[in-house]
């Protein structure tokens, strides 16, 4: 059995709407010995809820599925339960009817089991304080480069800029000085695309040897990543190209028409679509990255994963960026007091602008974004890698084979 936390391509996963071959399954050996299972139904663990009226679509009442063997991956095989398999019988895990808390293997941070909120919250808090020797490096690495970076795009590109403010500054000065403010910041959030990218794909990782109760090192995080991150890269272009594509068909003719009315009515139906689509492909990045798969399979991956679950992923995310604002606040805003009043010159320097592009002044504000990030990037990254998880649990028992994976050999069989 190998237990690598690797994914299958998700197009032999029952949620694409394929069943693996039929011919695979007819040569594999029933098993007699297991304990009596519902006829055409697939065989379940004792951890997990009886099938109820479900049956696997592509199967004969006379023929028994074959019990799932081992894979290089954490995918589907035959006789795991399908897409829709959990469906509508969990609300919250433990509830009536469903698992309760002590019945699940827990191998590593979370539960074999559908999650609830706070469970994958603990599971990324868990994995970060446990497996802090891999997550730590790559974000303080990636944080610390990022911001070194940006201070001396900040420094070198706003260093004779004038001020809007100043009443003595011309048109000419104005416009140069909006277009350093615009390229810089382009430059900046450029690099930073970049540095959250990298620190995706190696997290995404650890997370995934997390989930199974497995060390990850560095190294083996980068070799890992390695192979998907040009793919993860263009996944985030084609999301930002995406939203500025829409946002230039709902808002551009009323800019061009000079309708200030048409342009609020396009900004209003423009950022209800960029949240809507970016919830639906939320997932796309760890489908990526785990079942080493092309970029646009992956957003069909998001897409089936997140299907009837929107709004709950929709909150789960907006509790997690709301969690991550302020503990981001709290830490960066002393460094930002303290740039203010040390090293800018206080208000006056400020309102000028003359105070602004001093090293101090750059580099005390990039301390407390190294911290903050640090923090923030693998807390956010794990929650949607759980978010991933937990989904593709409850729709396509990936219990079994994490269950596997870990080392549990007889979880599906015998009761784990």
């Amino acid at each position: 059995m190998n237990d690598s936390p690797g994914w299958a391509s998700p197009g032999s996963s029952p949620s694409d709407g394929e069943r693996p071959g039929t011919d695979g399954d007819a040569q594999q050996p029933a098993a007699p010995e297991q304990p009596a299972q519902p006829t055409g139904g697939p065989k379940w663990s004792a951890e997990q809820p009886p099938p109820g009226q479900w049956s696997s679509p592509g199967t004969t009442p006379e023929a028994p599925q074959a019990q799932p063997q081992p894979t290089t991956g954490w995918g589907q095989q035959p006789g795991t339960p399908q897409a829709g398999q959990y469906g509508p019988q969990y609300g919250y895990p433990g509830g009536p009817g469903q698992w309760g808390h002590h019945t699940a293997a827990k191998p590593g941070v979370i539960p074999l089991r559908p999650l609830g909120l706070g469970e994958i919250l603990d599971g990324a808090v868990a994995t970060m304080r446990t497996h802090w020797r891999s997550v730590l490096p790559i974000t303080l690495v990636v944080a610390t480069v990022v911001q070194i970076i940006s201070v001396i795009v900040q420094k070198f590109m706003l260093d004779d800029i004038t001020f809007a403010a100043n009443p003595d500054a011309g048109p000419e000065e104005v416009f140069d000085s909006l277009g350093s403010t615009l390229g810089a910041s382009v430059v900046i959030q450029f690099i930073q695309a970049l540095g959250t990218i990298v620190v995706t794909a190696m997290l995404t990782m650890v997370f995934s040897r997390a989930v199974l109760g497995q060390q990850s090192s560095v190294s083996g995080a980068w070799r890992e990543s390695r192979p998907q991150l040009l793919r993860l890269i263009g996944l985030t272009l084609l999301l930002a190209l995406g939203a500025v594509l829409l946002g230039a068909v709902l808002i551009l003719p009323g800019a061009l028409t000079d309708n200030v009315g048409l342009v609020i009515l396009g900004v209003f139906v423009w950022v209800p679509l960029l949240v809507w689509l970016g919830v639906k492909f939320s997932l796309a990045s760890p489908a990526l990255m785990l079942e080493k798969s092309s970029v646009f399979k992956a957003f069909a991956r998001s897409s089936k994963l997140v299907k009837n679950t929107w709004w709950r992923i929709f909150g789960i995310t907006i509790l997690t960026t709301m969690i991550a604002f302020f503990i981001s606040a709290m830490i960066v805003a002393p460094f930002q007091i303290l740039s203010l009043l040390v090293f800018s010159g206080g208000l006056d320097a400020l309102e000028d602008g003359s105070g602004m592009n001093n090293w101090g002044a750059l580099i005390a504000p990039a301390i407390g974004l190294i911290i903050a990030q640090t923090i923030v990037m693998p807390f956010q990254s794990g929650v949607t890698v759980l978010l991933y998880v937990d989904q593709r649990i409850r729709r396509e028992g990936l219990d079994l084979e994490l269950a596997r994976a870990a080392g549990l050999e007889n979880y599906g069989t015998t009761g784990g």
